[in-house]
C-alpha cells in the first residue's frame, strides 16, 4: 500500500467545560503504516484513550487532519465513517461491550450482519474464528455465562468477523488476570504476525513492551516515539482489503432487517411487564375504536330494520300542511278515489286506504282502550306486516264491508288473558261493533301508524268509515314505492299527481326513506363522536410508547455505541427501534381486536340490548392504526437513537 495506513497532522480534541474549553489533544502529530503494532502509552487523562477513539472514527477532531488510506475522515458522513469502521477497523474494549442477550456467535456475527456477508458464510467464519480462539465449546453462551479472559476472546473474534485490517484495542487486559491477559498478549502478536496493524492503548508499560513502537502521550502532547521489545519481530504481510463474499443488496437488508427484528424481540422480551403495560394504553384505545364502531353499526342496522318493519320504501300522504295543522281536520279532499288512482301509476307497489279511531275494545268482561285501523286489503303488504295466527282479509272483505278483525299480538294479550282460548274465530266488541277475529299480526317496531304498547286492531276501511266513523274522508294513504324507483323521485311524482287532482297541495308526505336516512346520518355522527373520543386514549397510548422507547433508548445507550463502532449505520439502529415501536403497537393492536370481539361475544351471550357488528374494513383500519402509531411515535426515539455518537454512547451507562 502506497503511503502510511494512518497520517495525523496537528490533530486537536477540545471538549467544553463549564464556561471553559478543556484541550485533551494538542496538535498531535503520527504516523503509523500497515502492519505495524504500536502501544499508546500514558496515565489517565493524559488523552490516549481519546486518541484511539478518533483513530478508530467513534470521535471527531475539533481541529487538524485525520487521513486513513489516504482518505480526509472531516469530509465523510456518519454512514461513510460507519464503513470504515465496518470494513477496516476490528475494536477490542476494556469491558468487552458484548451484548448481554447474544449468544457467543450472535455476537461475533453482527458486524458481518452489517457488512452483508451472507448467512452461511459468515456462520463459517465465525465458528472458525472460535474454534481459532479456544472457544468452540461455547459458542452458544450467553457473555454472563463466560469468564473474562473468554468474553474477551470473543470480542477479538468479533473485531476480526469483517478481516480487522486495523486492530485498536484500548486496555485489552485491563479487566483480565495474569493468565487471562498473558494470552490475550499473545493472541494480538499472532495477529500481528498475520500482518493486522495492532494499535494498542495502555497505561501498563510491560503490556507495552510487547509492541514494535511505543509512543508516550502525556497532557494531550507525544512526548516520545520509540522501539519496543517486539522492534524485533517480523510482522506478516500488511493486510490488503478484498471485501469477502457479498451477498446481494436485498439479501444484505434482509439479514439487517432480521438482525433489528430479532433484537426488538430481545429487548421486548426482557421487559415483558413493562412492554405490556406499555401495551395496554394502544389495546384500550383500539378496544375502544373498534368496539365503537361496531356498535355503531349494528345501531344501524337494527334502526334499519326497525324502521323497514314499519314499513319500507313508503309514503304516507295526509291533509294539511304539515304535523299540527290546525286546519288539517276540516280538510277532506284525501279521498278513496286518490287511493284507487295512485294504485294505478306504473311506480307504485301497493296501496292502502287509512281511517282510524279511539274506540273501547272488549272481549267477555276485559275491556281496554285502544284503537281501530281502517285499512285496505294491501295494508298488510305495505307495512310488511306477517300473520301470528290465522290469515289477513281481502278485497272480497272490504267490498263487502265485512266484520271481519285482525287484532296485534297486544290486543291478543290484553282481552284473552286464558292462554287456552284460541282468539281466532272469536268475536270482539270494537266500539259497539261486533267484529270475529281471523287473523293476529306479529308485533311490530313503533312508528308511524301503530306499535308499541298501545291495542291495535285492523278492520276494512270501508267497515270503519261507513259502521264507525260516518264518513268518507281518509286519514292518510300509505303507498308502497316499487323497488326499481328511487323514492325521492316518486314522492315528486305522487306531490304533482294530487296537486293536479286536487287543485291545490292540501296535503304533505312523511316519505320514510328520509327517516331511515336521518337516522342513520345521526348514528353515523354519534358513532363518530364517540370513536373521536376513543381516538384519544389512542393518541395518549402513542405518547406512552413514545416515552417508553425514549426510556428503552438510554437505558441501551451503551448497546447503540457498540453496535455503531462496529460499523452499524444510523438507518439500522432507527430501523431496530423504530421496528420495536412497531411491534409493540401491532401486538396491542391484536389484542385490542381480540378485546372488542371478546366485548362484542359477551354482548351478545348476555343477551344486551345492543349488538355489535364488526366489518373488515375496521379492522383493517385498526391495524393500520397500529402501525401508524408505531412509526409515528416510535420515530423521534429512534431517530435519536440513531444520531447518538457513537464515543458518548459506548463511555454512557
Amino acid at each position: 500500500m502506497a503511503g502510511p495506513l494512518i497520517e495525523l497532522r496537528g490533530l486537536r480534541r477540545e471538549f467544553p467545560s463549564g464556561s471553559q474549553t478543556l484541550t485533551v489533544l494538542k496538535d498531535v502529530d503520527l504516523t503509523i503504516n500497515a502492519g505495524e503494532m504500536v502501544a499508546i502509552v500514558g496515565a489517565s487523562g493524559s488523552g490516549k484513550s481519546t486518541l484511539l477513539n478518533i483513530l478508530g472514527c467513534l470521535d471527531r477532531p475539533t481541529a487538524g487532519s485525520y487521513r486513513i488510506m489516504g482518505k480526509e475522515t472531516s469530509a465523510l458522513e456518519p454512514d461513510e465513517l460507519a464503513q470504515l469502521r465496518r470494513e477496516h477497523f476490528g475494536f477490542i474494549f476494556q469491558r468487552y461491550h458484548l451484548l448481554p442477550d447474544l449468544t457467543a456467535v450472535g455476537n461475533v456475527e453482527v458486524p458481518a450482519v452489517y457488512a452483508g456477508t451472507p448467512r452461511a458464510a459468515r456462520r463459517e467464519r465465525v465458528l472458525a474464528l472460535l474454534d481459532r480462539l479456544g472457544m468452540s465449546d461455547r459458542t452458544d453462551h450467553r457473555p454472563g455465562q463466560l469468564s473474562g479472559g473468554q468474553q474477551q476472546r470473543v470480542s477479538i473474534a468479533r473485531a476480526l468477523v469483517n478481516g480487522g485490517e486495523v486492530v485498536l484495542a484500548d486496555e485489552p487486559t485491563g479487566a483480565l488476570d495474569r493468565q487471562s491477559g498473558a494470552e490475550v498478549l499473545r493472541i494480538l502478536e499472532e495477529l500481528h504476525a498475520d500482518g493486522h496493524t495492532v494499535i494498542i492503548v495502555t497505561h501498563d508499560m510491560g503490556v507495552a513492551e510487547h509492541a514494535q513502537r511505543i509512543i508516550e502521550i502525556s497532557d494531550g502532547e507525544i512526548v516520545a516515539d520509540r522501539p519496543g521489545r517486539g522492534a524485533g519481530l517480523a510482522a506478516g504481510k500488511a493486510l490488503e482489503h478484498g471485501g469477502g463474499v457479498q451477498a446481494s443488496a436485498l439479501g444484505a437488508a434482509m439479514d439487517r432487517f432480521a438482525e433489528a427484528f430479532r433484537m426488538a424481540v430481545l429487548a421486548m422480551g426482557a421487559h415483558k411487564l413493562r412492554t405490556f403495560l406499555t401495551m395496554l394504553g394502544i389495546i384500550i384505545g383500539i378496544a375502544s375504536v373498534v368496539s365503537v364502531v361496531a356498535l355503531g353499526e349494528g345501531s344501524r342496522q337494527r334502526i334499519l330494520q326497525e324502521i323497514s318493519a314499519i314499513g319500507t320504501n313508503t309514503l304516507d300522504i295526509m291533509p294539511g300542511r304539515g304535523f299540527g295543522d290546525r286546519n288539517a281536520g276540516r280538510i277532506n279532499t284525501l279521498v278513496i278515489a286518490d287511493a284507487d288512482a295512485l294504485a294505478a301509476q306504473p311506480y307504485v307497489d301497493s296501496v292502502t286506504p287509512m281511517v282510524s279511531s279511539s274506540v273501547v275494545l272488549r272481549y267477555g268482561n276485559v275491556a281496554s282502550n285502544g284503537q281501530v285501523r281502517g285499512v285496505g286489503a294491501q295494508y298488510f303488504r305495505v307495512r310488511g306486516t306477517q300473520a301470528a295466527a290465522g290469515s289477513f282479509f281481502g278485497e272480497e272483505a272490504v267490498r263487502g264491508l265485512t266484520q271481519d278483525v285482525v287484532i296485534d299480538e297486544n290486543t291478543r294479550n290484553t282481552l284473552f288473558t286464558d292462554p287456552a282460548i284460541d282468539p281466532i274465530g272469536q268475536v270482539i266488541l270494537v266500539g259497539s261493533l261486533p267484529a270475529r277475529v281471523i287473523g293476529v299480526a306479529q308485533k311490530q317496531a313503533s312508528g308511524f301508524g301503530g306499535g308499541g304498547d298501545t291495542l291495535t286492531v285492523h278492520l276494512p276501511y270501508t267497515t270503519v268509515m261507513h259502521r264507525i266513523l260516518g264518513s268518507n274522508t281518509l286519514r292518510s294513504i300509505t303507498v308502497r314505492v316499487g323497488d326499481d324507483t328511487p323514492m325521492d323521485v316518486a314522492e315528486k311524482e305522487v306531490t304533482r299527481f294530487l296537486t293536479q287532482r286536487h287543485g291545490s297541495t292540501d296535503f304533505f308526505i312523511v316519505n320514510t326513506d328520509e327517516i331511515r336516512a336521518t337516522i342513520t346520518n345521526t348514528t353515523a355522527v354519534l358513532t363518530m363522536l364517540i370513536a373521536s373520543i376513543a381516538v384519544i386514549s389512542l393518541v395518549v397510548g402513542g405518547i406512552g410508547v413514545m416515552n417508553i422507547m425514549l426510556v428503552s433508548v438510554t437505558e441501551r445507550t451503551r448497546e447503540i455505541g457498540v453496535r455503531m463502532a462496529v460499523g452499524a449505520r444510523q438507518s439500522d439502529i432507527l430501523q431496530q427501534f423504530l421496528i420495536e415501536a412497531v411491534l409493540v403497537c401491532l401486538i396491542g393492536g391484536v389484542a385490542g381486536i381480540l378485546l372488542a370481539l371478546g366485548i362484542g361475544a359477551g354482548f351478545s351471550a348476555f343477551g344486551a340490548g345492543a349488538r355489535l357488528v364488526f366489518s373488515p374494513w375496521s379492522i383493517v383500519l385498526a391495524f393500520a392504526c397500529s402501525t401508524l402509531i408505531g412509526v409515528v411515535f416510535g420515530f423521534l426515539p429512534a431517530r435519536s437513537a440513531a444520531r447518538l455518537d457513537p464515543v458518548e454512547a459506548l463511555v454512557r451507562e
